[in-house]
């Protein structure tokens, strides 16, 4: 079998309701605070799969050797279940407030996350070039932006610093990967307006004074 990244993923995202469970059983908290983790987190898995089977990123199809895989791929993902893990083993349980917030969370970085990676994978298979509308609109990197708002409100529900710190290194990772994405699309004419009207990650919802200034000296009042 030819091992590609995306298989290692994959195995996370399966394992994570298994996982989820093992631990409220193993430490014996069936409270409402877990369930709500395991309903968003096991749900957001279940949706990836489905991702994985309709469109999924052509980027995790790269070949991999399986030592490298476990140790640089699916092991670093384990880091992801430190929260589930906090929560069963201290018996937390969460405010209401902090339970709403959570789940807000994880439905607008759901929507952003899946929504931001179907019209790339559709868009690009139509045509290739940039991507400057829809939600991509005013951010470059909707996707990612709804990746990290999703694993917030699940570090949030945790409730401790070190939920927070084991999102860092894939933050980074994340921060990484969408300044060679913006160094790659660099390339077309109108990146440099694109760039002007949209934001790296966070959405751009006001113009800067360079868009303003040459909106200004075009206009023909």
């Amino acid at each position: 079998m030819r091992w590609q990244v995306r298989h290692f993923i994959n195995l996370h995202k399966a394992l994570v309701t298994p996982v989820v469970l093992g631990l409220m059983a193993f430490y014996g908290e069936w409270g409402e605070t877990a369930f709500v983790y395991l309903a968003l987190h096991g749900s957001y898995a279940i949706l990836w799969l489905i991702k994985e089977a309709t469109f999924r990123d052509r980027r995790f199809e790269e070949e991999i050797a399986f030592p490298i895989g476990v140790c640089f791929v699916f092991l670093p993902l384990v880091s992801y279940w430190v929260a589930p893990w906090l929560i069963t083993s201290r018996h937390l349980t969460a405010p209401p407030w902090l339970l709403g917030l959570s789940v807000a969370l994880v439905v607008f970085g759901t929507f952003l996350h899946y929504v931001g990676d179907a019209q790339k994978h559709y868009v690009l298979h139509l045509r290739r070039g940039l991507i400057t509308d829809g939600l991509f609109s005013r951010t470059r990197n909707p996707n990612y932006l709804g990746e990290m708002l999703i694993y917030a409100g699940f570090a949030s529900l945790a409730q401790h610093w070190l939920a927070w710190v084991a999102l860092l290194p894939w933050w980074a990772f994340f921060v990484k990967n969408m300044l060679a994405k913006d160094e790659s699309i660099s390339r077309y004419p109108d990146f440099a307006a694109y760039r002007q009207r949209s934001g790296l990650l966070v959405p751009r919802v006001l113009p800067t004074r360079k868009t303003l200034s040459s909106e200004t000296s075009h206009d023909p009042g």
